[in-house]
């Protein structure tokens, strides 16, 4: 395919959305490809969500071991999960994975290359992780097979709030973060549990400054319209807006690297409700906390901001993100 350089218009379209239509899933699991050579990547700035300049010398496994250890003995360790990773090769979407992998959390990858997974997860048996080929801008691409069993949903996908070579290919605002959103969630089934969306502070601000300078393409329009849609699907949700990303996006392709990423001293979290928070926020908090959310009942049906600032943070504790996340709307 040529790569197209092309602009996300700035109109709003209709605000009324479809249903999701009920899906009767038959999932034939597909293996992990057996490539595993390394590929780079371009470097993005600003506020973009899932990647950031790329380091040549870590990736997405080694990211994690040197923050604070995992309690297994979490809410997040339960066997009977099966969380569907959407944007799962993007910088916060790789942590996602690398530490659903660490907690022994069963996943499914739903991925446009197939042979992404294995550069960066490694070959992993089917217990662990699943990937499927799927492509969210096509709905056709969605088959409902795709979505059974799956209890849970994370959904990190995203692209650059400005004009860049990952715009090639249709990868822009208004079919990532818009289109591809709704795609997604008329697609998931009405017996998923929770669905985490990774959206962005500002989404309710965007003619405001600084976030009219951030949404020139639109990019906090559509990502709006993905969280509308998804609270009106019905399906039960929390939605993550980041600060400015910080961190990684650890894509050196190697599991090791993911799992000793660290915050550094950035490992305090903030969380806050109304779109009043404005900074930056690291991929390893922004992961950590979706991985929380699934298990906090009272965070379903909720927006949430998310910072984090020097000082010790929650690590994985589940009793501190309750904590945290009960701080947030009693603010």
């Amino acid at each position: 395919m040529a790569a197209i350089l092309s602009f996300a218009p700035l109109s709003v379209p209709s605000t009324t959305y479809p249903k999701p239509s009920l899906r009767i899933p038959l999932f034939t699991s597909l293996p992990l490809p057996s490539s595993s050579s390394s590929s780079s990547g371009l470097t993005s700035s600003f506020l973009v969500r899932n990647e950031a300049s790329l380091s040549p010398s870590s990736s997405p496994i080694q990211a994690l071991a040197e923050e604070e250890a995992v309690d297994d003995s979490s809410p997040s360790a339960s066997s009977s999960k099966l969380v569907l990773v959407v944007g799962g090769t993007g910088g916060v979407g790789q942590l996602v994975v690398a530490s659903l992998l660490k907690r022994n959390i069963k996943s499914r990858l739903l991925l446009r290359d197939l042979e992404k997974a294995t550069k960066l997860f490694g070959k992993q048996d089917e217990d662990s992780l699943q990937v499927v080929k799927g492509d969210t801008r096509n709905a056709e691409d969605l088959d409902p097979s795709m979505f059974e069993g799956v209890t849970h949903v994370i959904c990190c996908t995203g692209t650059t709030a400005f004009p860049s070579q990952r715009w090639s290919g249709d990868n822009t605002p208004d079919k990532v973060d818009w289109e591809g959103v709704r795609n997604l969630i008329s697609a998931l089934p009405s017996s998923v549990e929770r669905v985490v969306l990774v959206s962005s502070v500002g989404v309710t601000k965007p003619n405001e400054l600084p976030w009219s300078i951030m949404n020139l393409f639109g990019v906090l329009k559509y990502k709006k319209m993905g969280e509308d849609f998804l609270r009106e699907s019905g399906l039960p949700f929390t939605i993550i807006r980041p600060g400015r990303l910080t961190d990684g996006p650890y894509t050196s392709y190697d599991l090791n690297t993911l799992l000793k990423a660290t915050a550094g001293e950035r490992r305090a979290v903030v969380i806050g409700q109304g779109d009043k928070l404005v900074g930056e926020v690291s991929r390893l908090v922004v992961a950590e906390a979706c991985i929380q959310a699934l298990d906090i009942e009272f965070t379903q049906g909720k927006a949430y901001e998310i910072n984090s600032v020097k000082g010790d943070g929650p690590g994985s504790d589940p009793q501190k993100w309750r904590e945290l996340f009960k701080v947030a709307e009693s603010k």
